[in-house]
């Protein structure tokens, strides 16, 4: 049965753009979207692109499938799109990443016998991995990432469905952020906390080279005398713009914490805030920006 797509008269005419390594999932997220409602174009060269949004707004939500295969595929040119589609003020854009661990990638290669679009004459291996590596600095600007890893086909389009589905009407995705001010505020901030008031687990020398995800860190971030109230109040304020900026037909909201270096404080809220709104039933993903910038800069330093 093919359910009803996102109602565009709710909603700015939005951009879904699909990605993610081969045997992943992005066919399947791809036709999911489609049976949601949205306008379908798969492997479109990124140089049309443009052509393609200079023109009138979109009557209905698009979803746009890009991997490897993509003529002129590269990180670089992905990247400028992904810039171009967030930077365009008549549009809501996301960028869907599909991802599974690597075993999974092998195995699926193995029951298709399919080659790998980067290793046409070899292994599969040698091109997941070469693929995986080429992704990293698109998996890091994801708003929604599925990890497909022990799905079928059918679990993977209803995590798809889950996300982007209008269900009744219309839903709300909430993406959390957390960031350094070193480096600036991150792109598209519809709301930042400062917390840097907060006492800094970078002092602790226990603490120091963890990160907020760390219990530790998160039970002495928790421990400052500041730190209940300043949750309280902006659980309190989320808890009153969600549901209005849901029924004014935003189907995106972006949240930031930010820290001094983006790895303790700001993760920790970042963490603590995703689980209690999932517990409350929003559609929350969660990205650390620092953490993940200095885990794809380690990723290509062990490639070197």
């Amino acid at each position: 049965m093919t359910r009803a797509g996102p109602d565009p008269s709710k909603s700015a005419p939005s951009v879904v753009l699909v990605t993610g390594p081969s045997g992943a999932g992005r066919t399947t997220a791809i036709n999911a979207l489609e049976d949601l409602g949205y306008e379908v174009i798969d492997n479109l060269p990124l140089s049309l692109l443009p052509r393609l949004l200079d023109g009138p707004p979109p009557a209905r939500p698009l979803a746009l499938g890009v991997d490897v295969r993509n003529r002129d595929f590269g990180t670089n040119a992905l990247i400028e799109t992904i810039d171009r589609l967030t930077g365009q003020g008549d549009l809501m854009a996301q960028v869907l990443y599909m991802d599974a661990a690597e075993e999974d990638l092998v195995r699926r290669y193995s029951e298709t016998r399919r080659r790998h679009p980067l290793a046409p004459a070899g292994p599969p291996l040698a091109g997941i991995s070469a693929e995986r590596e080429l992704l990293i600095p698109i998996r890091a600007r994801a708003d929604v990432l599925i990890d497909t890893t022990g799905m079928s086909p059918h679990d993977a389009k209803a995590e798809v469905e889950r996300w982007f589905g209008a269900g009744d009407g219309h839903r709300l995705s909430v993406t959390l952020h957390s960031f350094s001010y070193k480096r600036g505020l991150p792109r598209g901030m519809d709301i930042v906390m400062d917390c840097r008031f907060l006492r800094n687990p970078h002092w602790e020398e226990d603490l120091r080279k963890l990160d907020g995800r760390d219990p530790a860190v998160a039970a002495y971030v928790a421990a400052d005398a500041r730190f209940p109230a300043f949750f309280e109040r902006v659980k309190a304020l989320v808890d009153l713009l969600l549901p209005a900026h849901r029924d004014e037909g935003k189907a995106h909201l972006s949240i930031g914490f930010g820290c001094t270096g983006g790895q303790h404080r700001s993760v920790a809220l970042t963490e603590h805030m995703a689980e209690t709104l999932a517990q409350d039933g929003w559609h929350v993903s969660k990205r650390h920006r620092e953490l993940e910038r200095r885990e794809a800069q380690g990723s290509m330093g062990q490639k070197v």
